[in-house]
Formats: C-alpha cells, structure tokens, sequence
C-alpha cells in the first residue's frame, strides 16, 4: 500500500450515473438526503442520455449538481461525475439505493484512518435484507461471486460499484474507471484490480449496510454481450500476462472470442498495457496469489 497521509475529509462527493432509473432516482435522493450526518456532502447526478425524465425533477443548487451526458456508458458517467467532483472522497452510488443514519460517516472512516483507500458498505437486497454482498472474490472463471460470511473490517479482491468510496488522490492516480470500457460490465472489478496492482487497497466495512433495488427484469438500456465481453477482454489485455490471457479467451462464451479480441486489440489496449506496467507496484501474479484466484 502507498503511504498517503490523507486529511479528515472536509467533502465527499457523492457521484449518481442514471440512464432511464423512473422512480429510482427520486427514491435514491430522497432516502440520501434524509439520512443523518455529520458529514458535509455534495450530490452529482449524471443523467447519460435517459428518455424517461427520471432526473428532470432535479433542480442544481448549492448542494446538488446535474450533469447530461451523450449515452456514454457507466463507466465514463461516474469519470465525468468525478472530474466534476470537488470533494476528497469519492462515493459511487447506483441510482437505486436506501441508506442508513451516518452510513456516509461510518463508512469513509477507515479511509481517514489510513487503514484503506477504498471501500464498500454490506449491500443488502431491499426485498430480502438478510442476503447481504460484501465485495466480490474471482472464481476460476473470472466470474464475480458474492463475499457472503465477511464479519469485520476486511479486506477484499473486488469492490462492487453499486456504493463505493474512494479517495480522489487514489482514483486520480490510477486513471479512474476505464475510458475505453463500453456502455455496462466489469468497470467495478477492473477499477478494484487496478488500485490493488497500483498499491492501493479494497477493503469492506459490514458494519454498515446500505439496501439495493437488485432487478429482476431487463436493464433500462440497450445491453449486449458483446459490450460485456469487450469490456472483460479489455481488462484482461490492460493487467495480465501473456498466459493468462490465453487461459481467459476460453471464458467467453455469448460471443465469438476471436472477433472481440480484435476489436479490443484495435484500440488503445497494448499501449495503455506498457503505461501500466511502467508504474504498477504488483502484477496480475501477486494479485491471484493474495487473493487465492485459481487462475
């Protein structure tokens, strides 16, 4: 872990992407702004191109930013709700959340503890509050799975992007969640793998809880596998090695590997590669060896 000595925060930031919520995005800020504090916050909504008015009810003020983005995908929403950001630590919420009184508080304590500089709450299902998330682990497939026995302040692989607090300098350091990524998947373990390679750390508070609105239906917006799958390939050419790749071109499944790989190779990927390995402080080996990752 990098040594930083990180100020008691004056601000959060509390950074809200939204595509076609309906009611959520109302619900979301209501519960938030009605939760206790003694923290000082601000709220950036990114509205990314919805055509059901789910943030037309936002009015900006001194507290409350509203920024319309061009459909530009999860990934680049929470960026540009952080460049916007003015605050030391940054909280990204998804826009169907409930909160608990001071969740703010307990949760960005252990960052101004210097104990960590990220970190998720537990995040509990709204409709079944005893089926809590505490970060996710990798299996042998790379597929993300649930931490589900986590009792104490701990550290983890990955950090789920539903509600996840990390400090600016951090963020800032590691590039933020991945421009190149497309319009939903994987931005939330890549952005965890990459402040774990850089020398920072993930770690999950389970002694605060907030609640999740998990859909059962179709997302809100145009999704295809092929979005998830690049953006998967993506990650997998920017952190590992040669031999790994190959191991992880058989886990695709929905689409045709070979084709993805060339549009991901089409890119920036290599040379965003070279960059990262340049000033990385650990490889994909020590991060599968920590983390007990069968791959």
């Amino acid at each position: 872990m990098l040594t930083i000595n990180y100020p008691n925060t004056n601000l959060v930031s509390i950074i809200i992407p939204a595509k076609n919520e309906g009611i959520s995005v109302y619900n979301t800020l209501k519960s938030l702004y009605q939760s206790k504090t003694n923290i000082c916050y601000e709220v950036i909504v990114v509205d990314d191109h919805s055509n059901d008015g789910c943030c037309d009810f936002i009015h900006a003020d001194e507290q409350t930013t509203l920024i319309q983005t061009n459909g530009l995908g999860a990934a680049i929403a929470r960026n540009i709700g952080a460049r916007n950001a003015k605050g030391d630590i940054l909280i990204f919420c998804d826009a169907h959340l409930f909160f608990q009184d001071f969740w703010i508080d307990r949760l960005i304590e252990p960052i101004n503890k210097q104990i960590c500089d990220a970190i998720n709450p537990g995040i509990s299902d709204v409709y079944n509050r005893k089926q809590i998330g505490y970060g996710y682990k990798w299996n042998e497939m790379l597929e993300a799975k649930w931490n589900t026995d986590l009792t104490e302040l701990s550290p983890v692989p990955l950090l789920a992007g539903g509600c996840l607090a990390v400090t600016k300098i951090a963020f800032e350091q590691v590039g933020g969640f991945d421009h190149g990524f497309k319009t939903w998947g994987h931005e939330d373990e890549e952005l965890s793998l990459k402040l774990w390679l850089f020398g920072y750390s993930c770690y999950v508070e389970p002694d605060v809880i907030i609640m999740h609105v998990f859909r059962e239906d179709e997302p809100p917006f145009p999704l295809s596998w092929e979005d998830i799958d690049y953006n998967f390939l993506r990650m997998v050419y920017l952190h590992f090695n040669e031999q790994r790749v190959l191991k992880c071109l058989n886990f695709i499944k929905h689409t045709d590997s070979k084709k993805i790989r060339e549009s991901v190779l089409s890119g920036d990927v290599l040379q965003q590669k070279k960059r990262y390995k340049q000033i990385r402080k650990y490889d994909d080996d020590w991060y599968m060896e920590k983390f007990q990752i069968p791959i």
